[in-house]
């Protein structure tokens, strides 16, 4: 905000400050526009073909790759460019240093980021509907956007919930394991492609599993991904809204990165209060990140406001419930909703910089 400080005597503006902020919005543009040739080289195997390949020329690694090498060459020099890949002029070839190949390459590693890139095609595709929505108060419903987004999403939370779900966040919960262990009968609530369910799955072989979500797309790949895996025999994916997923008895429900995305977030706490066992637990991952936004000025806060505006409040807007929470409406406001659902007891149970999760029950 302005204030009397940044303007100088007369009413003129601060040139200084004025050139400070063109160069960060410059540098934004410069990164909107890169992530597309971020999310090519992810999604074309590029990093992964350089991963630990040591040098190699834009030749080579179009042989590696079997894509043209002309653009491959380009590709190079917006990576170049863009500090991610190194170039040797004297030999003439690109190396991925370990360190990007880290985050860039290995979508098993916990630093995993590049898939956060494929999203981009579907934000931006929704652009125009976001526009009538600003204007109309309307929602973008989740089901409006490409299937990127649905893949994206997926592929972006793989990497975080396959290092922290079960040694961390589960670990986390007061006699969830134990129960895990000797066969317990779990929820996963707004599931998506399923990896958080089945990552459970593999770790808790005598539980048994249901993942709900009610974008059937969703479901069917989840389906598939849970077929090729072999564990059909303890996991299935049902089509079902939060607010009326069939079942009952459930010892732990989960809702990963996913209740403020509902139009009644409400609802759908007091359906699962309903559906728990007497000493049943809820589960709850949200984003970290602050209902002040002056508190979320930086790259992590960012991203996650920003794909609220883009993708979280929309699609609670379209579902038309009582509330429209956005991905950043802090602790508070949702341990309020759970307790007039009937689940008053409400701990934070684990953090990552990306996550809170919270362990809520009766």
């Amino acid at each position: 905000m302005a204030t009397s400080a940044d303007v100088t005597p007369g009413g003129a503006m601060d040139e200084e400050r004025v050139q400070q902020f063109l160069e960060q919005v410059i540098s934004d543009s410069a990164a909107a526009v890169a992530g597309l040739c971020t999310s090519l080289g992810d999604r074309l195997g590029l990093y992964a073909a350089m991963a630990g390949a040591g040098p190699l020329t834009s030749a080579q690694l179009a042989d590696r790759t079997g894509l043209a090498e002309r653009y491959v060459r380009e590709w190079l020099a917006a990576q170049v460019a863009g500090e991610y890949v190194d170039y040797a002029p004297g030999t003439d070839t690109y190396v991925l240093p370990d360190e990007h190949a880290a985050v860039l390459a290995d979508q098993d590693a916990p630093t995993y980021a590049a898939g956060f890139f494929t999203l981009l095609q579907a934000l931006y595709a929704t652009e125009d509907a976001l526009m009538t929505a600003f204007r109309t108060g309307e929602g973008v419903g989740w089901e409006e956007h490409g299937p990127a987004l649905f893949a994206g999403t997926a592929k972006f939370f793989r990497p975080g919930y396959a290092a922290a779900l079960v040694p961390e966040w589960l670990t986390a919960l007061d006699g969830v394991v134990e129960k895990l262990e000797r066969g317990a009968l779990v929820a996963d609530v707004g599931c998506g492609y399923g990896y958080s369910t089945t990552l459970m799955a593999q770790a808790f072989p005598r539980s048994r599993f249901r993942g709900f979500d009610f974008h059937r797309p969703s479901v069917e790949a989840a389906r598939e991904i849970v077929a090729e895996q072999g564990l059909g025999d303890r996991v299935s994916f049902d089509v079902a809204t939060a607010q009326d997923f069939p079942g009952e008895g459930f010892d732990l429900i989960t809702f990963f990165d996913c209740l403020h995305d509902i139009g009644d977030p409400g609802g759908a706490l007091h359906h699962a209060e309903e559906a728990l066992a007497d000493d049943g637990t809820c589960m709850l991952v949200e984003p970290n990140v602050s209902e002040h936004a002056e508190e979320n000025t930086n790259p992590i806060g960012r991203a996650i406001t920003a794909s609220s505006v883009a993708v979280c409040l929309p699609s609670a807007l379209a579902q038309h419930g009582p509330q429209a929470l956005g991905n950043h409406a802090g602790e508070e406001a949702m341990r309020e909703i759970a307790d007039e659902a009937g689940l008053h007891h409400w701990r934070l149970a684990a953090e990552t910089p990306v996550n809170r999760v919270y362990a809520v029950g009766r």
